[in-house]
């Protein structure tokens, strides 16, 4: 395997939407991330929303290279977005650069006001989402 990765191994990590990809390795059926780092800001309220994140996706052909994906994840530190829309976005995001089977995002917020949010999303071949 011969990937080039403009990301991994270089220079001072930045946030960046390029998710990095790779060919699937043989028998790989089910691939999953979590990360309790991820962090955005209410679209009303501009309070900062702190999020567990947990991604699995069915691969075909590529996987996301992980470093990629943690500085994707790190683009949204400063977005003004709904937990709900989060969820949605990163789990498009990632079934546009993968094209896998299917693709589900579960975003936790932490308890705010009383209040913990989990939104799924998920998005397959066979249709565009679900919700």
């Amino acid at each position: 395997m011969t990937t080039e990765f403009k990301m991994l191994g270089r220079g001072p990590a930045k946030p960046g939407k390029q998710l990095e990809t790779f060919p699937k390795p043989k028998h790989v059926t089910i691939v999953k991330f979590t990360s309790d780092e991820l962090t955005s800001f209410c679209p009303v309220t501009d309070q900062p929303d702190f999020n567990r994140v947990e991604i699995e996706f069915a691969p075909d052909q590529l996987c996301v290279e992980s470093k990629s994906l943690k500085l994707y994840l790190w683009t949204f530190r400063e977005e003004r977005i709904f937990g709900e829309e989060l969820a949605a976005v990163i789990a498009r995001d990632l079934f546009g650069a993968l094209q896998p089977f299917y693709c589900t995002v579960t975003l936790r917020q932490n308890v705010r006001g009383g209040l913990q949010m989990t939104a799924t999303a998920q998005v397959h071949r066979d249709r565009e989402a679900t919700s």
